[in-house]
Formats: structure tokens, C-alpha cells, sequence
């Protein structure tokens, strides 16, 4: 089994939020594009040696060492729990110009101006509307005039989606991964991030496979899968819970996707 100084490693299987019980099983990816999507995001934000990288709950740090592989000025990464953050530090180097701070998403403490680039991924969607937009108001705020925000989060689809339909997908998901889940449309989250004064550089859609045998292949390595599949058989409560989230993401597989959207502020 994987450390059990994960965050959440001390909650009962059955109340554990769903990112951190396949964390605890040995899933190393959480993000719902996988890490094909996560590579288109980093590759149209075009970051560089001048760059100076926020990103928000890094979690388990693999897209932080990602963006350090591209040799940026500065990383930091804002976690809201200091037991998390803890945890993410000790996955990356230790180097002075990569720091890991304790902060929420929408008031990080940082000085306006102090990134080139935000980025989040799989955090929007368990937040509230209003929520959404005060995170996303605060990776204005830490922009630079011509600086990137880059977001991969779930998406509803279709855009035109009746609203109790959604209302029953997200009371699904939030029962599933026992986090309030509360995803988007694709012109949703074009709009979330307009409506704070970001101009939409890019947008694409991946499907949502987070749990489907190729995608854990794809994301762990081979490897990486059979240890999860090993961790799953020796742990029946786990089994369980993961088997639920399963059953929920194939029950709506036509109305959810990956999304990724690049966005660029004056």
C-alpha cells in the first residue's frame, strides 16, 4: 500500500473523499482528462524559462514536477490543508525557487501581479458558482497583463443541458466521491472565466475515463495499474467505494467529459 501519511489516510474508507482513496490505493493521476489532457494544457500555455508558475492544490504534485520538467523561474503551489501541502513539498525539489504554500484558491496572500501563469486542474468542479468565480477572480488578480490561466476540470454536455438533469448528475457524482461536485458546461466554464475579464485563448474536450481499464494504463504505466488492481482486491471496503464511483461515471458517460481552457488576461 502507498504512505499512509497521504492527507486523509486517517478517514474511514467509507467517509474519505474520492481523490484521496484512489491516492491511498496507489492512483497517482486524479485529473479527469488524464495525463493526455494535462499535457495539451501545459503545452498551450507555452511555459518557459521566464515564467513564474501558481498553481492551485497541486495534490499529489505530478503535474508540478510536469511543469518543473519545463524549467520555469519560480513554482509555487497553494494548498488549503497544511498537511497536504506538507505532503507536496516532500514530492518535489527541494530547490529555492519551488515552494509549496498553505492558502485557499481564491485569497492566496500573494501579491497581485506575481504570476505569468495559474493553473488548476480538477478543483473548480467541487466548488460553488460563486466560489468558482472568486478562484478565478484571484488568478486574474495574480496575473500579469498577458499572463495565462489554464484550467482542466468535468464538463456537462451537452451546453444546452436541462437544468434538473445536471442537478442529478451532480447529486450523483457528490454521493460517489463524497465531495460536493459541481461541473460545468463547456460554455459555463467559457463563461466563468470571461465573466471576471479573461479573453478565451483555447478550448478542447477529452472523454472521462478516469476509471476505465486503458486510461489507468495510459496514466499509472502497466505497472502502476497492476499495483492498484492489487491494492483493490486486498481491500474490499475500498473495493466498494471505488466500484460505486465506477458505476456513476458509466451511468453518465454521455453527459460528462474532460475539459481544458486556456485563457489570457489583457
Amino acid at each position: 500500500m502507498p504512505p499512509v501519511d497521504l492527507p486523509g489516510s486517517d478517514l474511514d474508507v467509507a467517509k474519505m473523499p474520492g481523490h484521496w482513496l484512489l491516492a491511498r490505493l496507489g492512483k497517482r493521476v486524479l485529473r479527469p482528462g488524464g495525463l493526455g489532457l494535462t499535457r495539451a494544457l501545459l503545452h498551450g500555455l507555452v511555459i518557459g524559462i521566464e515564467d513564474d508558475v501558481v498553481e492551485f492544490a497541486p495534490g499529489l504534485g505530478v503535474t508540478a514536477r510536469m511543469i518543473l520538467e519545463r524549467g520555469p523561474r519560480r513554482y509555487v503551489g497553494v494548498e488549503r490543508d497544511a498537511q497536504a501541502a506538507a505532503w507536496t513539498s516532500r514530492q518535489l525539489p527541494a530547490k529555492g525557487h519551488v515552494s509549496v504554500v498553505v492558502g485557499t484558491a481564491d485569497q492566496t496572500t500573494l501579491p497581485a501581479g506575481f504570476a505569468s501563469v495559474v493553473i488548476g486542474e480538477a478543483m473548480l468542479s467541487m466548488h460553488t458558482q460563486e466560489q468558482k468565480r472568486r478562484i478565478a477572480a484571484e488568478a486574474f488578480r495574480l496575473l500579469r497583463s498577458g499572463g495565462r490561466y489554464g484550467i482542466h476540470e468535468l464538463a456537462v454536455i451537452p451546453d444546452d443541458m436541462p437544468f434538473g438533469q445536471r442537478q442529478q448528475i451532480d447529486r450523483a457524482l457528490s454521493g460517489a466521491i463524497h465531495v460536493g461536485a459541481r461541473p460545468l458546461s463547456g460554455d459555463g466554464w467559457r463563461g466563468l472565466l470571461e465573466s471576471v475579464g479573461f479573453q478565451i485563448v483555447a478550448v478542447e474536450f477529452a472523454p472521462m475515463h478516469l476509471l476505465r481499464p486503458r486510461r489507468l494504463v495510459q496514466d499509472e504505466g502497466l505497472v502502476g495499474a497492476l499495483r492498484l488492481a492489487k491494492n483493490l482486491l486486498l481491500d474490499r471496503a475500498a473495493r466498494r467505494r471505488v466500484l460505486a464511483m465506477r458505476r456513476v461515471f458509466e451511468q453518465h458517460r454521455a453527459n460528462l467529459a474532460a475539459i481544458r481552457v486556456i485563457a489570457r488576461k489583457p
